[in-house]
C-alpha cells in the first residue's frame, strides 16, 4: 500500500505583508479659536505614492499640509510618520521636520545667502553632517533641478521660477521621507511654472512620496496617483485622476473643476 501512495512534498507558502502607509491621519481637527477649520480629516498616504489635494479657497488645505508638518499644532486626531505619531508634546517637531520636507507659496529663501549656503545651511547646522558631505549633496540637487550653475549666486538675482527651485532643492536637502507642496506654483509668473512643475515630476518620478496642493489640474492629471477635493475642511471626494475629472455625482466638485478650468 505504501508503495502507492505518492510522496507529495509541502508546498511552500509566502506571504507579503503590506507596510503601513508612509502617512497616517485620523480624524484629524484644527480650529482657530471659534473657527473649526479642519473636521475629522482622515488620509493614508503610502511610500512613493502622489497625492493631489484640491479645493477652493478655506477648504482647509494648506491647513492641513502645516499640521502634517507640526507648523500648526492640531486641535485633535492623530498624525503618524513611520507609525510613529507626531503630534504628542513629547515629540522632537525639529527632528520630525528633518523628516518631512515643505515647499511654500513664497520661497523663503535666505537673502543674504548664496543658492549653496541656502542648500547646506540646515545639513551642517541642524543635521550636523560633514560640511563637504553636505556641499557635495547640495551640488547634485542643484544640478537636479538645473541651477548648478546658479550655485553662487543671491537669491534675489534669480528669477521667481529659479528661487522655487532652489526653494525645492533646500528642502530636498535634508533628505526627507516626505516633501509637502503647498501652492508652489501660485506666485509664478505663467511663463515660469512649467520649469517647478517638471522639477516636481521628476521627484515624482524618482519615486518620492509627495502631498501637493496646488490648483494645476494638468499636473495632477498627468502626476498624481490620488486626488483629494477638501470642501469645508473635509475630504469630500478622493479617487484617481479619471475617477475624479469624470465623477458627475458630487456637484460641488463638478463646479470646482469648471471654474478654474
Amino acid at each position: 500500500m505504501s508503495d502507492l501512495v505518492k510522496q507529495v512534498e509541502p508546498i511552500e507558502q509566502t506571504y507579503s505583508i503590506k507596510e503601513p502607509p508612509l502617512i497616517s491621519i485620523k480624524n484629524l481637527k484644527k480650529s482657530f479659536d471659534d473657527l473649526e477649520v479642519l473636521h475629522d480629516v482622515s488620509l493614508d498616504v503610502e511610500k512613493g505614492e502622489v497625492v493631489v489635494i484640491i479645493g477652493s479657497s478655506g477648504s482647509g488645505k494648506s491647513t492641513l499640509l502645516r499640521c502634517i508638518n507640526m507648523l500648526d499644532i492640531p486641535t485633535g486626531g492623530e498624525i503618524y510618520l513611520n507609525s510613529t505619531q507626531i503630534n504628542l508634546k513629547k515629540t522632537d517637531i525639529n527632528k520630525i521636520r528633518q523628516n518631512i520636507g515643505m515647499v511654500f507659496q513664497q520661497f523663503n529663501l535666505f537673502p543674504h545667502m548664496t543658492v549653496l549656503q541656502n542648500l547646506t545651511c540646515a545639513p551642517i547646522n541642524v543635521e550636523k553632517r560633514d560640511p563637504g558631505e553636505a556641499k557635495e549633496y547640495s551640488l547634485h540637487l542643484l544640478e537636479k533641478v538645473g541651477l548648478l550653475e546658479k550655485k553662487d549666486a543671491y537669491p534675489l538675482m534669480l528669477s521667481g521660477g529659479q528661487q522655487q527651485r532652489v526653494a525645492i532643492a533646500r528642502a530636498l536637502a535634508v533628505r526627507p521621507k516626505v516633501m509637502l507642496f503647498d501652492e508652489p506654483t501660485s506666485a509664478l509668473d505663467p511663463e515660469l511654472i512649467g520649469e517647478v512643475l517638471n522639477v516636481m515630476k521628476s521627484l515624482a518620478n524618482d519615486g518620492m512620496t509627495m502631498i501637493c496642493v496646488t490648483h494645476e489640474m494638468g499636473f495632477a492629471r498627468e502626476v498624481a496617483d490620488r486626488i483629494c477635493f477638501m470642501e469645508k475642511g473635509k475630504l469630500a471626494v478622493q479617487g484617481t485622476p479619471k475617477e475624479i475629472f469624470e465623477n458627475t455625482e458630487n456637484k460641488r466638485l463638478q463646479s470646482f473643476l469648471n471654474a478654474i478650468k
